[in-house]
């Protein structure tokens, strides 16, 4: 069955960076689009990034444009998230997933058990 597993979230401070993994398994990993989508406490979800199965064409939100990149190894079955210039609206649980439909909210057919990343000085 479908799995995505992250990790890397942590307590960082303004200005600070971090690396996200999402480990995937049970589908073919250079088959699908794959997602990063964000939930801040008493919010929804946000559809944060994106990136196609050839690693080439991304999605960034306006609010992460130019600090956070996705990537992929699809040898590895992996999906990171780097994170740089972190800012206190970035804390979150940040979830790994597939099959995203954004309209007036972001459902997902497949995410994981999240990973939580904190902006606090």
């Amino acid at each position: 069955q479908v799995q995505l597993v992250e990790s890397g979230g942590a307590l960082v401070q303004p200005g600070g960076s971090l690396r996200l993994s999402c480990a995937t398994s049970g589908f073919p990993s250079n088959s699908y689009r794959m997602y990063w989508v964000r939930q801040a406490p008493g919010k929804g979800l946000e559809r944060v990034s994106s990136i196609l199965p050839s690693g080439r064409n991304t999605y960034y939100a306006d609010s992460v444009k130019g600090r956070f990149t996705i990537s992929r190894d699809n040898a590895k079955n992996t999906l990171y998230l780097q994170m740089n210039n972190l800012k206190p609206e970035d804390t979150a649980l940040y979830y790994c997933a597939r099959g995203c439909q954004v309209a007036a909210s972001v459902t997902c057919d497949y995410r994981g058990q999240g990973t939580r990343v904190t902006v606090s000085s």
